[in-house]
């Protein structure tokens, strides 16, 4: 993945590349950092070279990419995965495919596209990658749901597929709700016949945030104030006490969803918003012998062949058609307008993904 992020950076000028882009519309330009910092810091719009197209390389025209915290995390150089300087920013999107190598077998110039791996600069106009670093998505799911596919939503459905066995009927919780993975969870859990308890920050719009979140399927949305007070007796009349729990926040959230857990039940934990531990009481360990487990869809990339990652692209574009997954709330802002989509995605209680248009 770095390999082909690093080559389609700094090829050498091909002039049979640059006509074809410029024949797209536009010479190839990208989201690109030289240093680890804050983005708005060291972010650089510029035109990039693209390598000639090798054997089984494919010339991508991007139409869209989301700004996930992950991202901005990998710019400031406090990410897990960081990409070899200089970079174009970026991990998920959406192209569509211009013109392929004579060796590539499973993509065709018109086909739309999205990243199978992480890391790959996704803030572009235009790159050159390896076929296999590549997955084809349907030519007829929206664009936004296409550019938001490869990682909140996979997220979603593999924490709720692979740490507990559910079954039509039983409950999750979860903090963040209105966050890309938390709309994504109140869709498939919902398609799922699961239910689901969210768990959200008081906010000046609260009112208008839970109407989305119950728009889009959920069962019940509490406050973080509201997870040890009464009420919560009264919504476990109703619906039976959570077996899997999913955190993106830490510190007083987590522990907090944690009382709410049924014995033996499991907590993932795929995030820290609140840049807090988690801390747990020593009883849910001894008497309710909670699980703890951590999910990084980075890793289960590693862990698992391309194959497994097309299967379940495949599952969830099935749900975008069938009506039971869509993007979640969304923002689009010219590539031009990179600042102003960087600042309004770190503002407190956003819940509008910012998208780059390409």
């Amino acid at each position: 993945m770095q390999r082909a992020a690093v080559r389609a950076l700094r090829g050498m000028r091909d002039p049979h590349v640059r006509a074809i882009c410029a024949a797209a519309g536009t010479p190839p330009r990208g989201l690109l950092y030289e240093r680890h910092g804050e983005p708005e810091d060291v972010l650089q719009l510029k035109e990039l070279e693209l390598p000639a197209l090798g054997h089984s390389d494919v010339l991508i025209k991007m139409l869209a990419a989301p700004i996930n915290p992950a991202d901005i995390n990998m710019i400031q150089g406090t990410y897990a995965l960081l990409a070899p300087l200089p970079a174009v920013a970026g991990n998920e999107g959406v192209g569509r495919v211009l013109e392929v190598g004579p060796g590539v077998m499973a993509l065709r110039p018109g086909d739309c596209i999205i990243p199978a791996d992480a890391g790959l600069g996704t803030w572009r106009t235009h790159a050159v990658l390896p076929e296999d670093n590549l997955l084809r998505v349907p030519s007829d799911i929206p664009m936004l749901c296409a550019a938001t596919l490869s990682i909140n939503p996979c997220t979603a459905f593999r924490m709720l597929t692979d740490f507990e066995s559910l079954a039509p009927g039983d409950s999750i919780i979860q903090n963040a709700a209105n966050s890309g993975v938390g709309q994504a969870v109140i869709q498939i859990a919902k398609a799922m016949g699961i239910r689901t308890i969210n768990v959200v920050r008081d906010r000046p719009d609260l009112p208008q945030l839970m109407e989305r979140l119950l728009a889009l399927g959920a069962d019940r949305i509490v406050t973080e104030d509201a997870l040890r007070k009464p009420e919560m007796k009264e919504i476990f009349k109703s619906i039976p006490k959570p077996r899997l729990a999913l955190n993106c926040v830490g510190g007083r959230s987590t522990t907090e969803m944690l009382r709410h857990l049924q014995p033996k039940g499991t907590m993932v934990t795929y995030g820290g918003m609140a840049k807090q531990p988690v801390t747990v009481p020593v009883s849910a360990f001894i008497f309710r012998d909670v699980r703890l487990r951590g999910f990084w869809m980075t890793q289960w990339k590693k862990d698992h062949d391309k194959q497994s990652m097309a299967s379940m692209v495949d599952t969830l574009c099935q749900m975008v058609r069938e009506g039971q997954l869509s993007a979640p709330t969304c923002t689009t802002v010219p590539l031009e307008d990179f600042k102003k989509a960087l600042a309004a995605s770190m503002q407190p209680f956003t819940s509008s993904k910012q998208i780059l248009l390409l």
